[in-house]
């Protein structure tokens, strides 16, 4: 069950805190998922000291990420001028990630600073998809930077700005079966006010579309990931617990699953969904910690979840012209990403 109220994050927030004292290596997806559940419980000062202890460290993976999210978390309890430092380092900083690109369009927007929101998400996709500028369908960009595109098409609707090159290609590389412009039209959140039971039951179904995409990628790092289980690992653990043939009868089996499973997810609306491989000793590991036996098949979920917590995740589906995730070599247009 997923957190729902503030005592649930904080709870959730200790557990990513021990997880992370067990696992140091693992420490930063870790630690900045704790944040996020602080923020949502309302502990922001702690959030903020997590931020901090991130960018202390010797050397952070994602400083720019943790900077995003540190400035937006700061703003929202008060600390104004230091966000927008913060912000203004970032932009400066020219990261080659769309994640805090995001989070600081989101920021300003959600502060009702729709002119600069606008102008950081061009000037993010300006750095980050250029090559989509030409002509190019976009299916080679990768998730996040199609995220931060979703996101400009947004504030540039309720800003009244005409289409641009960058808004078509959002517009193209968009789904849901409710398109971008009535999505985002400011004007159809007037339909909430409406006691036509036709007109609601309208705005219910596009705010379900929209929750589908919105904030995918990167602004909070909450991965739903299912397991992968190369073929001589998967070979090991049946062989050593055939208890649990019944999860995974072949190989080939377990890999169309992987793909079907997540298919239904993303059709669901579920965003920022991986792939998280599996190995025998690390199972077994996970299962000791647990004090239960590796034959137990409810503890696979618990697994993936762990193994995503910690960072280990792979984002899916891959671009179409990448490797596919299951190894066999083709791209995933060729393979699982086949139609």
């Amino acid at each position: 069950m997923r957190p729902d109220t503030p005592a649930d994050h904080a709870t959730e927030a200790e557990r990513l805190l021990r997880t992370a004292a067990q696992y140091p290596e693992d420490q930063e997806p870790l630690l900045l998922q704790a944040a996020a559940h602080l923020e949502l419980a309302g502990e922001r000062a702690r959030a903020t000291a997590l931020y901090d202890t991130l960018l202390s460290s010797a050397a952070p993976v994602n400083p720019h990420l943790i900077r995003a999210l540190k400035a937006a978390n700061l703003w929202e309890y008060g600390h104004e001028a230091e966000a927008r430092a913060i912000i203004e380092g970032v932009r400066a900083a020219r990261p080659a990630e769309a994640a805090p690109w995001e989070i600081i369009a989101e920021t300003l927007e959600s502060h009702d600073e729709l002119e600069l929101s606008e102008t950081v998400a061009t000037e993010a996709a300006a750095l980050l998809a250029a090559t989509a500028d030409s002509g190019d369908s976009g299916d080679s960009l990768p998730h996040p930077t199609r995220s931060l595109l979703t996101t400009r098409h947004r504030v540039r609707r309720m800003l009244a700005l005409p289409h641009d090159a960058w808004d078509t290609l959002a517009d193209n590389l968009h789904t849901a079966d409710v398109p971008l412009d009535e999505l985002h039209d400011p004007k159809r959140l007037w339909s909430l006010g409406s006691s036509d039971p036709a007109e609601l039951q309208a705005e219910i179904t596009r705010l379900r579309s929209e929750l589908g995409s919105y904030r995918t990628a990167l602004s909070r790092p909450f991965p739903v990931a299912v397991l992968h289980w190369p073929e001589p690992e998967l070979d090991e653990l049946l062989a050593s617990y055939p208890e649990l043939e019944s999860e995974y009868p072949t190989y080939r089996a377990h890999l169309t699953d992987i793909e079907a499973s997540l298919r239904e997810l993303s059709a669901a609306g579920t965003p920022n969904l991986g792939i998280v491989p599996a190995t025998v000793p690390s199972y077994e590991a996970f299962a000791a910690s647990e004090s239960s036996s590796p034959s137990n098949a409810d503890l696979l979920p618990q697994y993936a979840t762990t193994l995503a917590a910690r960072g280990r995740a792979t984002a899916w589906p891959p671009a179409r012209g990448a490797a596919c995730w299951c190894g066999s070599g083709r791209t995933y247009g060729e393979c699982h990403g086949a139609e």
